[in-house]
């Protein structure tokens, strides 16, 4: 039997200050050009925290609004505020950056995080207030240094120097003296990338209603990677959330694909259930500090705050099949192989209409399709336009071609199957899966029947290969029910065939 969606955490963390020190649109123009306009006018669009909060699509990221809700509202977004929006949702929360800093500290193994002795004294107590921040989180928190120690560090020891509200209140050092794989820099990508996975993790293992105990598996698929001179992307980020978020039976590895790795994991994960190595498996990712700000520059241009401040990150909780939750599919996977091509119905044939064709469904049977979900809102100022929609226009065009839509349906067709965009643009997090919590109550609730989730990657940005990348799985309805009700038919034939042979052995034997 097909594998389950157990349950889904999506997280948000509100980071005005690392982009503009730590984005990489915005670290850039510091050294091509340190007196920009652009710089300096960034603290003037940088949100507050309640600004973010009250933004109708990160509240619909952690699940306080369904996207056929955001739907209804008149694009822009960001001028709009949600009414009621609170920091804690359905699937997470939006975590405001000084606790995420302590957070951070929290999953630093190797006491490379320097935090002010005030700023932790002042913020630890809310940060453990946290409902899904346990005791063991908080008791890794040390009780920070003095500033003049952090600015030693920063001008003696290269140090990556931590901000709130443009005041310094700690650093990342590097771990090693000569190794750029263990720069600060690097040290702090990496650190942001796995705090923000410990916090969709402790989302996920309670959204789903499972003991931390119960996990086995982790899989990571962000978009960082962690090693040293020798491996530079050999490293376990799985692992080492899994540890700090205290899924003690768990062991894990990491998964890359650049923004396709989500759905690549996910499909790892069923298999791995399906084949019964592990009962449990969660695939999580934390967020990218290198995208914060990455459209800022045509943001500032038109009047717009800078959308892209948060880190994202979700987790997915993949088990064995308990007859209730909705399965995925292995028996329906889409993949963009290698000699697919890059030309753009190529890719939606591969992803779409193949894997559909080897189970005899139409485009028009899956009732959800969540391929790049990116929150138009971002990307539209910035000249790429509303990515979700075009994605809609060419799987609604190739159900026209054949011959399954009307071409008179096409406008339709991207209303009732496709899905207004809401993620932040971190990458690999919009890539399919922002839908997957959604798509599993909504499949719970028999609002759809089925859905499918796409990721799409672009492989060419590693300069290792000039290639597309891309997976797609479907999830629908659990049918072990129906299963079971087709195999105590069969049963019940097979005793009344014995039976009736039976007596006709009988009355064979009584008239001889």
């Amino acid at each position: 039997m097909n594998s389950v969606i157990k349950g889904a955490s999506y997280v948000l963390v509100h980071t005005p200050d690392m982009v503009l020190y730590n984005g990489t649109t915005q670290t850039t123009e510091r050294v091509v050009n340190p007196d920009s306009e652009y710089l300096k006018a960034v603290p003037e669009h940088l949100r507050s925290y309640e600004e973010a909060v009250s933004y109708w699509p990160n509240q619909t990221y952690i699940g306080n609004a369904h996207p056929d809700e955001l739907a209804e509202i008149e694009f822009p977004y960001y001028d709009k505020k949600k009414e009621g929006a609170e920091r804690y949702g359905k699937y997470g929360e939006i975590m405001p950056e000084e606790e995420f800093l302590l957070l951070v500290q929290a999953c630093d193994m190797f006491e490379v995080v320097r935090l002010d002795k005030a700023f932790v004294e002042k913020y630890k107590e809310v940060f453990a207030k946290d409902p899904v921040i346990s005791d063991d989180i908080v008791e890794k928190i040390h009780e920070g240094v003095e500033l003049s120690e952090i600015e030693t560090l920063i001008s003696e020891d290269h140090a990556e120097p931590l901000y709130f509200e443009h005041q310094l209140v700690g650093c990342v050092k590097p771990a090693h003296d000569i190794d750029v794989n263990l720069s600060s820099h690097v040290m702090h990508e990496n650190l942001m990338s796995k705090a923000s996975s410990v916090l969709a993790l402790l989302y996920a293992v309670k959204n789903a209603g499972i003991e931390k105990s119960d996990v086995e598996y982790v899989i990571d698929c962000a978009e960082e990677a962690c090693g040293d001179m020798n491996q530079r992307g050999g490293g376990n980020f799985a692992k080492a959330a899994a540890e700090v978020a205290g899924l003690v039976n768990a062991t894990g590895s990491d998964a890359r694909g650049f923004c396709a790795a989500p759905t690549h994991a996910l499909i790892e994960a069923a298999a791995l259930v399906k084949a019964g190595a592990y009962k449990t498996v969660v695939v999580t990712a934390g967020g990218c500090t290198a995208k914060l700000g990455m459209n800022g520059k045509d943001h500032v241009k038109k009047g717009l705050p800078i959308l892209e401040d948060c880190l994202g990150g979700f987790a997915v909780v993949v088990s064995e099949n308990d007859g209730a939750n909705p399965e995925i599919d292995l028996g329906m996977l889409g993949r963009h192989s290698v000699g697919t091509g890059s030309a753009p119905q190529n890719v939606i044939g591969s992803l779409v209409a193949d894997p559909l064709d080897r189970a005899g469904m139409k485009i028009t049977d899956i009732d959800k399709f969540s391929p790049e979900m990116q929150n138009p809102d971002i990307t539209k100022p910035a000249g790429a336009g509303d990515v979700p929609l075009a994605n809609y226009k060419m799987i609604g065009a190739l159900a026209v071609k054949r011959g399954e839509l009307d071409r008179k349906e096409l406008a339709n067709f991207t209303k009732e199957h496709g899905l207004t965009g809401w993620a932040p643009t971190q990458g690999h997090i919009p890539s399919g899966v922002p839908y997957v919590g959604f798509a599993r109550e909504d499949i719970l609730d028999g609002k759809i029947k089925n859905a499918m989730i796409i990721g799409k990657g672009s492989l060419f940005l590693g300069r290792m290969t000039n290639l597309f990348d891309g997976v797609s799985f479907v999830i629908h309805g659990n049918t072990a029910a129906v299963q079971e009700e087709a195999a105590g038919v069969s049963e019940e034939e097979v005793k009344g065939l014995i039976a009736k042979a039976m007596k006709e052995f009988a009355a064979t034997l009584m008239a001889e």
